[in-house]
């Protein structure tokens, strides 16, 4: 299963509405994403795929495929 539709699984626990996420997708996209689902979401992807992200990067994300990119290199060094 690709990056995405894993972190799909992930954001329809987290949000009530979710688009088809694609890699252009931000949090203007989703109403519900605010800093909280927020926090809750980095959480839950921490867990679903065992990395850790930092702060400092997980404000540098501009959108999905920022966050599917992190997480797939994460990954592979893990």
């Amino acid at each position: 299963m690709e990056t995405i539709q894993k972190l799909e699984a992930l954001f329809k626990e987290v949000f009530l509405e979710v688009p088809t996420l694609a890699n252009e997708t931000t949090a203007d996209d989703i109403e519900e994403w605010d800093s909280l689902t927020n926090v809750a979401l980095i959480v839950m992807i921490e867990e679903q795929f065992n990395i850790r992200f930092s702060t400092g990067e997980v404000e540098t994300y501009k959108n999905v495929g920022d966050l599917c990119a992190a997480i797939d290199e994460k990954s592979s060094s893990a």
